[in-house]
């Protein structure tokens, strides 16, 4: 379950990745053009102190892309490079956003939805003490099966990113991940497994997601562990 506050946050996530997004690698569309959230998703931390969320946002008339993004209440240790910038927030105070990629608690959090079979968070808003449903915009699953063992976090320092056939590469570990930046643009899942370089020794699993206008599932993520 992921609890959400009725809060104002300054700036707010959509003004704050795009200041950053036209920056990287995977960016698609009208730079000029503003950034528009088509929809999002989030994962549970179980130890309940970072925020897990990816963002589907489009910049003009460019396609879907995702950003995956953590907020922490403190900076992440060996993280500078993944900072994307910090958010005063109305309840929770300062928040240091990082880019998803490069942060163990939204790997380890996506790798586990993608290679036991797990979805999406749950989410409340917290409204005066009371928990209310909120309706999801997006719809993840996981390919793989309950029970598969999930590689051990590690620290930010020992996690590569790399950007390749229009995916986000990582390597954290034991597993390897490939974010697909532009989800339902015909991504060729067989050329993202190729990039992996996966051997028949490790098992592979993937995230896939349907959103408002997409309602054939698109892959989002795969992941590949021993």
């Amino acid at each position: 379950m992921a609890l959400l506050y009725r809060a104002e946050l300054r700036p707010s996530k959509i003004e704050l990745v795009a200041g950053w997004a036209p920056t990287q690698p995977w960016f698609e569309g009208d730079a000029d053009a503003a950034l528009v959230s088509v929809a999002s998703f989030r994962f549970d931390d179980p130890d309940g102190e970072v925020g897990i969320e990816t963002l589907l946002v489009r910049a003009g008339d460019g396609p879907v892309m995702q950003v995956p993004l953590t907020y922490r209440g403190a900076p992440l240790e060996g993280g500078a490079a993944r900072l994307i910038g910090t958010m005063r927030h109305s309840v929770l105070g300062q928040r240091w956003a990082y880019d998803g990629a490069g942060d163990p608690a939204y790997l380890t959090a996506v790798a586990t939805a993608a290679l036991t079979g797990g979805r999406q968070a749950d989410q409340y808003v917290d409204t005066d003490g009371e928990l209310v449903f909120r309706e999801p915009t997006a719809l993840v699953v996981g390919s793989g099966a309950s029970g598969t063992p999930v590689p051990a976090q590690v620290s930010a320092d020992r996690v590569s990113v790399r950007h390749e056939h229009g995916a986000t590469v990582v390597e954290a570990g034991d597993a390897r991940l490939v974010i697909v930046r532009a989800p339902g643009t015909d991504t060729d899942v067989a050329g993202l497994l190729e990039v992996l370089e996966p051997t028949a020794d490790v098992a592979w699993a993937m995230l896939t997601g349907t959103w408002s206008g997409q309602v054939e599932p698109q892959p989002l993520v795969v992941v590949l562990a021993p």
